[in-house]
C-alpha cells in the first residue's frame, strides 16, 4: 500500500459532518465565509471555486450561480460572464501562481464523461513543465505540493490585482470572495 503524508488533510478528516444536503456547487456558495467554502472570486452570474481534491495546485472552476447542467441551458449574459469570468481566472493563475500552461475543460454527461456532479462547471488546471512525474505513472498517486489554504490566498491576490474588480476588494482573511464585473456589452441586455 502506498502512503503519501499530508497532515493538512487532518481537518477534512476530523470535520464534522458536512451540512451540504443537495448540489455542493448550489450550497457552496451561499456560505457566509467565502474562504472557508473556497469560493475565491465572483461576477454577476458565476462565481469561482477551489476543487476540494485539485488535480494540481490552484485548480479551479467556475461555476453558473444557476444549477444547469449543460452550456447550451444557459442565457447569453450568463454565458458571457462565465467566459470572462474563466479568462479573469486564466489571468489571476498567471499573475500569483505562475504556472507554465493551463488545461481548461467540462465533463458533460455525468460519470460518461468522467463527472460526478450534474451541475456545469469548467474546470482551469494550471500546468508546469514537468508536474506529471513518475509518481501517477508507476506508483498510481498524485503528489500536490500545496495546502489548499496556500493556493486560495495565491489566487486571491491573483484577482485583487486584475481589471475587473469591484471598489471592493474582498477580504481573503475575513472569508470574503474577490467581487469582479465585467462589461458583457450586447449580452447585458
Amino acid at each position: 500500500m502506498d502512503r503519501i503524508y499530508a497532515p493538512w488533510r487532518i481537518e477534512w478528516v476530523e470535520r464534522d459532518s458536512d451540512p451540504i444536503d443537495g448540489c455542493p456547487f448550489c450550497v457552496l456558495p451561499e456560505r457566509e465565509d467565502a474562504r472557508e467554502a473556497r469560493v475565491v472570486a465572483r461576477s454577476e452570474r458565476n462565481y469561482v471555486l477551489l476543487n476540494n481534491a485539485p488535480y494540481n495546485p490552484g485548480h479551479a472552476m467556475v461555476i453558473p450561480d444557476e444549477h444547469r447542467e449543460d452550456p447550451t441551458d444557459l442565457d447569453d449574459a450568463t454565458l458571457l460572464d462565465h467566459a470572462k469570468l474563466k479568462a479573469a481566472t486564466l489571468a489571476a493563475l498567471r499573475r500569483d501562481v505562475d504556472p507554465d500552461g493551463v488545461n481548461t475543460g467540462q465533463n458533460l454527461g455525468a460519470s460518461a464523461a468522467g463527472g460526478s456532479i450534474d451541475h456545469l462547471h469548467t474546470h482551469v488546471v494550471p500546468r508546469w513543465n514537468g508536474d506529471t512525474n513518475f509518481m501517477p505513472v508507476t506508483g498510481d498517486t498524485k503528489v500536490i505540493v500545496e495546502a489548499i489554504d496556500r493556493t486560495y490566498e495565491h489566487l486571491h491576490a491573483g484577482f485583487a490585482a486584475g481589471d475587473d474588480v469591484v471598489d471592493e476588494v474582498g477580504d481573503a482573511d475575513a472569508g470574503e470572495a474577490v467581487e469582479l464585473s465585467f462589461d458583457l456589452g450586447a449580452g447585458d441586455r
